[in-house]
């Protein structure tokens, strides 16, 4: 790690602690943000099932949590120690960034086996992508938010920097940690195992590789089930708790996603049509990045990241703030993006108006649910738009290694 890296965590750790020492009513301040904290990823709602699974009750029978069985072991092992829970949520961070270097260091956002961009003198330094991390506004509130999307994005990167290394069994295992605490991780398995097959050499055959670390994948997974089994006293109910809710959204509280005002205002006989409907629009895109982008698969996981912090049914900050991270790796190709300044502009605008339209629907009650959904929409757009414009700059870099000659010249779509 270089000085420059060492001193932005450093940075960085000092003021998440400051800020969780001198603010003491900030956490539960932002705890409380429909824009940081779902029904999924709540710490409040961590802290009542952790409460009611410390004096015997199942958590899972209420409909009121939603998380892991195993983060709730791990968290009702823990002393009752504020401090210590922000130590641990600041400690994520820091390995999400130790993670972010070790991707940015090993220059595969630019070189890979079949692909070398030209412009890969301009490649994103290991210290800036870590402070693009973990200096990033949007980052900082989902850590002092202390949302458990914290961990699902640890492990996701942390699998990510195993791939880019080659080292294909902790990537798996990684990814599976990721899928068990938060499910929408499972959709980044073919690109994970792409990114493995090719920084590994592996003379395997494709198919044979895909088959044996799938083969991990599902077995690690089903180890983590099994575990949570035995956590939750032999009773299978946390399965429709922990990952039911994902694909039948039970819970309708507002969030910066889609899907909760949708669905208040879908017909009951339409509602499982379009779940199935907003289920296989976040799959559908996978295939064909996987093929178009076979070359670069580091960037699939990317995008298909982007994809899913607005698409996904709880979706929240914490999940812009993953995919900025490693869009922030491909700063090589940001000269060739056409709408920067505009998806810039609106996701600071999105920013800035959706806890004002919040506060103006739910506790001045001068406005309604459109008012927030709407910047909900706008907040969607900006982020559709980076990962559209950040598609094609790749694309377009692709292209013009390709063919030299045509670097600079127009494309005009017919």
């Amino acid at each position: 790690m270089d000085r420059r890296s060492l001193l932005i965590i450093i940075f960085a750790v000092v003021l998440r602690l400051s800020l969780f020492t001198f603010f003491p009513s900030l956490p539960d301040l932002l705890t409380n943000r429909v824009e940081l904290s779902t029904p999924v990823t709540s710490f409040k709602r961590l802290q009542e099932g952790l409460f009611l699974y410390t004096h015997g009750v199942s958590p899972y029978d209420g409909g009121i949590f939603h998380q892991a069985p195993l983060l709730l072991a791990f968290f009702t092992s823990l002393p009752s120690s504020s401090l210590l829970v922000h130590l641990i949520y600041t400690l994520c961070d820091v390995l999400s960034a130790l993670s972010l270097i070790t991707i940015a260091s090993s220059k595969v956002p630019a070189i890979t086996p079949l692909h070398t961009s030209s412009r890969a003198a301009a490649l994103c330094p290991p210290w800036a992508a870590a402070a693009a991390f973990l200096l990033n506004p949007f980052t900082i509130a989902t850590c002092l938010s202390r949302s458990t999307i914290v961990f699902s994005n640890t492990v996701i990167l942390a699998s990510i920097a195993k791939a880019v290394s080659g080292d294909a069994i902790p990537a798996m295992l990684a990814l599976s940690m990721a899928s068990y605490l938060s499910l929408y991780p499972v959709l980044i398995l073919p690109a994970v195992v792409l990114l493995c097959y090719d920084m590994s050499g592996s003379k395997m055959p494709l198919s044979s590789y895909a088959t044996q670390q799938g083969g991990v994948f599902f077995a690690a997974v089903a180890g983590l089930l099994g575990l949570s089994w035995m956590v939750t006293g032999g009773s299978w109910e946390f399965l429709k708790s922990t990952y039911g809710v994902h694909l039948l959204l039970p819970d309708l509280t507002p969030n910066v996603g889609l899907w909760w005002y949708f669905f208040i205002e879908m017909f009951d006989s339409f509602r499982n049509f379009f779940l199935c409907v907003f289920q296989l629009h976040l799959v559908i895109y996978l295939g064909g990045l996987c093929i178009r982008l076979r070359k670069q698969p580091l960037f699939v996981c990317t995008t298909m990241l982007g994809i899913m912090s607005i698409f996904k049914s709880y979706p929240s900050i914490g999940d812009t703030a993953l995919y900025l991270s490693l869009l922030a790796c491909y700063r090589h190709v940001f000269p060739v993006m056409r709408y920067t300044f505009f998806a810039t502009s609106t996701l600071l605008y999105a920013t800035l108006l959706g806890p004002a339209f919040y506060y103006l629907w739910i506790y001045a009650g001068s406005g309604n649910a459109n008012f927030f959904y709407a910047i909900t929409l706008v907040w969607c757009l900006a982020v559709t738009v980076i990962v559209a414009d950040a598609l094609f700059a790749v694309i377009r870099d692709e292209w013009e290694t390709e063919r030299p000659d045509m670097k600079g010249k127009d494309i005009v779509q017919i």
